[in-house]
């Protein structure tokens, strides 16, 4: 991914590319299709707000969850948004340690996607717990009983692995936001911007000694933050892995997992910035080269994802397990087979148009595979969850699954919560990281 067209534009000064990305915040006047876009997400915010407080007043019951499927939607979204979370610490962290320079026009506002997508997917499993109010259970406090965590729980595991994920992944991106944030301060017009900034910037000065204390703190970030993209999904893997039921009880979800988790997360990242590249005239900093290295790796982690399906099929038929065999049979023709088969053609035959670059540089083709990649990593998350639990070892005990309006509700209303905090930190902070794209162009200057 080293060679081919530039990683920006070659017109481009350090001049030009200070202005072109502060312009798009500290804009006196807000763009209409901004305003029409938060609006938007505000409003599925708000039924988010409702579906919450009328789960707080009626009781998960009012989700389709039952026995025995006890495990609905709540634990499908948690692990989609988690996924979703990957791809911003891959970009910024195991990227930055491997020196590609292409990641500097992208990692930005893919750390903020990663923030955004940890804390959607934080608030399922507290809605889950069913008494959200003892969430605080969860963690290691000091209690008067003596009676600690469960800490045989991949419920607890959860906890300590999304919690680290997002803190350092905020460490990080805050750290990297602080040169930007004083060119900001002093690019600013109006004194309270000034004085905001100001204060976010935490002193800077860009000295040889804020740089060299920059410098080791982010490359620091950077190393504790590459183990947690493995880590944090293969520990969410294990929720399904340390059961026993049919088509959860396996050694494949953890490598399986991860690889979905950057799949489903490099989606998103197209799909956001071929958005933000066309409405504020980004094209010469997101260049095509950045498109075509992104599809690159959602063709690559595609293929191991479906390189998992067909072992989970392998393995079904050739461990001679009956209960592992009827649950992929059932997976193919029973009543969430068309769940199965979307998940197929979206994740398996779609992304098979990526190896060919006249595709990769196709800029609709490229948003629309993305999108129905990001629908695809939602299903096999549904078809997962719910082929195991709906029948397990006992027909006596089988049953079905149907989601309500709640369920909906509740995880469009996160849809609008992750666009809700996006639109604030397009319209606030810098979605490019100045400072990186500068140093590609100092030397021409």
């Amino acid at each position: 991914m080293g060679s081919g067209p530039p990683v920006i534009e070659p017109s481009y000064t350090v001049a030009t590319v200070t202005d072109k990305i502060s312009s798009v915040v500290l804009t006196r006047r807000t763009p209409v299709g901004w305003i029409i876009g938060f609006s938007v997400a505000l409003l599925l915010t708000m039924t988010f707000l409702t579906a919450v407080l009328t789960l707080f007043a009626a009781g998960i019951g009012i989700w389709g969850v039952n026995v025995p499927v006890a495990w609905g939607f709540a634990i499908i979204n948690f692990v989609w948004w988690i996924g979703i979370g990957h791809a911003g610490t891959l970009i910024s962290a195991i990227l930055l340690l491997m020196q590609q320079k292409w990641r500097q026009s992208i990692n930005r506002f893919a750390e903020a996607m990663t923030l955004f997508a940890v804390l959607c997917a934080a608030v399922f499993p507290l809605l889950h717990l069913g008494r959200p109010k003892f969430f605080y259970w969860l963690f290691p406090y000091p209690s008067l009983h003596g009676v600690p965590p469960q800490f045989r729980s991949p419920l607890v595991w959860d906890v300590f692995a999304v919690a680290t994920y997002f803190t350092v992944s905020l460490l990080f991106w805050y750290v990297g936001l602080l040169p930007d944030l004083a060119t900001f301060r002093d690019c600013a017009k109006r004194k309270l911007a000034k004085i905001v900034y100001g204060v976010l910037a935490m002193g800077w000065r860009g000295s040889a000694i804020h740089w060299h204390r920059y410098d080791t703190a982010y490359l620091l970030l950077a190393g504790l933050a590459t183990p947690l993209v493995v880590s944090v999904h293969t520990v969410v893997s294990f929720d399904f892995a340390t059961s026993i039921l049919p088509g959860w009880h396996t050694t494949l979800f953890p490598p399986y997992f991860v690889a979905g988790a950057i799949y489903s997360g490099f989606a998103m990242v197209l799909v956001l910035a071929i958005p933000l590249r066309a409405a504020y005239g980004l094209e010469g900093l997101i260049t095509p080269r950045h498109l075509d290295n992104m599809a690159k790796i959602m063709l690559a982690t595609g293929l191991i994802v479906d390189y998992g399906y067909v072992m989970e099929a392998f393995f079904a038929w050739y461990s001679g397990n009956e209960a592992e065999r009827f649950m992929m049979i059932n997976r193919m023709i029973g009543p969430y087979a068309p769940a199965f088969w979307a998940t197929i053609a979206c994740n398996g035959l779609a992304i098979l148009a990526l190896w060919f670059p006249r595709v990769r540089r196709n800029v609709p083709a490229l948003f629309g595979i993305a999108l129905l990649v990001l629908v695809g990593m939602w299903l096999e998350r549904f078809f997962i969850v719910l082929t195991s639990l709906h029948r397990d070892f006992l027909p006596s005990s089988w049953g079905m699954y149907y989601p309500t309006i709640w369920d909906w509700a509740t995880f469009a209303g996160t849809i609008g919560l992750f666009f809700t905090l996006l639109f604030l930190f397009i319209r606030f902070l810098p979605l490019i990281s100045m400072f990186e794209v500068r140093a590609l162009v100092e030397p021409k200057t």
